[in-house]
Parts: C-alpha cells; structure tokens; sequence
C-alpha cells in the first residue's frame, strides 16, 4: 500500500489531524458544517450529548447525538481556501489510517451540509428566504488544482455565462458544479428555493461592493443578476459553496449548502438581526440531515 508521508497528512502528537485536531473517532458520518466556530456552540446546545468539543484557530468541532443521530457539526470560517482544508482533513479522517498512512480499503462516504448566510440577487429569493445551492458557480479556482475536475463541472453552463457575462478578468474562469443531488432533495424539500450560487472569492469587490476603491467592471452585478440559463437564475452569493460541492464530488462524498438571505443586493437591504430566520434554518436541517 502507498504511504502518505508526514508532510502531507500532518497528524498531530495526540494523534488528530493538524488543522481541525479531531482524531478518526471523533467523526460522525453527518457532518453540518458553518463559517463561524461560535455557531458550532448554538447548534451543540440541540445536541443531546457531546462525545467532543474541539477548537484550533477558526476550527470548532462538536460531535454528539440529535435525536438517536450522530452528527459532527464543524466550523470553517471564511472562504474556499479554508473550506479546500476542512473537506480533505475531514475525507482523511474518515478515509485513510493514521496508522499506516495509507487509504482504506472500504470507503466511508459522508453528507455534509453547510449551513451559511447569504446576500440575495433575485426578488424571488428575499430576504429571510433559505437558498439550496443546487448549482454553485466558482470564483476561487480551488478545484482547478485536482485531477478529473471536468468529471463534476458543468461547462456548457460556463460557457453560457462567460457569454452572457462579457467576461473580462483574465486568468480568471468560474467554472459551475452541482451538489449532490440526493442530499438537496433531502434538505431542500418543499420549502427552500434550489437556486445557483456564486462563491465569491472575496466579500468586497469580487461580490461587486466598493468603498474606497473603484470597480473592473462596475456593471457586473447587473449582468449576474439577468443570467439565465436552462430556465435557471442566479440567486445569490456567499464564498463557500463551490470548493465543497466540487471536493465532495470528486472524493465522493455527498456535500450542499443551505443559506439564509440576510441582504437583498439589488435593493441594497440588509437584515442585520438574522438570528430567529437562522435558528429555523439550522432547526430544519438538523430534523433533515
């Protein structure tokens, strides 16, 4: 069998790997997954007991039980970069063993919901609305690094919205995955929107916000919000989606995201007292997950 050498799996002293510091044990095959590690707490106090409660930099982990369920719910924090960390250390604790470096034999798949907040683009996708990413289009260019990316892309919706968009930010190309598609029937049933998702790699220009500094282009905005295709709309942005539905898709696990819309772009509203739209939010997956 290949050995994973130290200096790609990291396994710390105590024996858990090197970011999160969960141990193999530690890790349910439900995974929730939010951005900040105190939201790990609120969502712990529904958990009927706690096997672990874990913290390393923005990496907070709880494992318990929720109504007879298993469940570890994990914070990690902002961005695809962090989330490109937490989807391969949680694949590596579930997939390979720590005590001969190498990949198990039988694959243990696991389904993994990130629940998050989001800014709306469409008036059909208000605020206080939940948005299923059913689609999820990628500014951050994560996946480009792994092998058989084009497996799980869907690059005639690409090549659909670089036109449509006019694209103009070279070495830049979004590319669009899909979340597994089971899971978001499982979650999203009949009261949450499927919609497409940008992630965004940043949370001021990239998602069109200026303060002291101008714009590339000033209209993209606009033209994000009148894409349309295959009878799809753009609903919203957050900056997460993409690098976990594709990394999930590749390593074959189930993965989606789940956002409540905090902020309405077009009409420049914005909700900053989310918590009860958010609480019912969490409430719902943790029934459906």
């Amino acid at each position: 069998m290949k050995q994973i050498p130290p200096s790609e799996l990291i396994i710390n002293a105590d024996g858990s790997i090197f970011h999160l510091h969960l141990k193999p044990e530690h890790l349910a095959e439900r995974v929730i997954l939010v951005g900040d590690p105190a939201r790990v707490s609120v969502i712990g106090n529904y958990l009927d007991n706690r096997e672990c409660d874990i913290e390393n930099r923005e990496f907070h982990s709880i494992t318990g039980s929720y109504r007879g369920k298993r469940i570890t719910v994990v914070s990690h924090g902002i961005g695809c970069d962090n989330m490109d960390i937490v989807v391969n250390e949680l694949d590596a604790l579930a997939n390979i063993d720590f005590g001969t470096r190498s990949v198990k034999p039988a694959f243990r798949q696991l389904a993994m919901v990130r629940i998050g907040t989001s800014g709306g683009l469409q008036p059909f996708a208000p605020v206080g609305s939940f948005v299923v990413a059913e689609y999820s289009i990628g500014l951050d260019g994560v996946i480009y690094f792994y092998d058989r990316n084009l497996s799980i892309r869907d690059v005639d919706f690409e090549e659909a919205l670089l036109r449509q968009l006019g694209w103009c930010f070279d070495g830049l190309r979004p590319y669009v995955v899909r979340a597994d598609a089971s899971l978001v029937e499982q979650i999203a049933q009949d009261d949450m929107l499927r919609g497409v998702t940008i992630a965004a790699n940043g949370f001021y220009g990239p998602q069109g916000r200026t303060l002291r500094l101008s714009l590339y282009d000033p209209a993209l905005n606009a033209k994000i919000e009148a894409v349309e295709y295959r009878g799809r709309r753009i609903t919203n942005f957050e900056m997460e989606s993409s690098a976990l539905a594709g990394l999930a898709a590749l390593m074959g696990h189930r993965a989606m995201t789940a956002c409540c819309i905090i902020a309405g772009r077009a009409d420049h509203c914005m909700n900053v007292s989310y918590k009860d739209s958010l609480t019912k939010l969490i409430e719902k997956v943790l029934e459906r997950i």
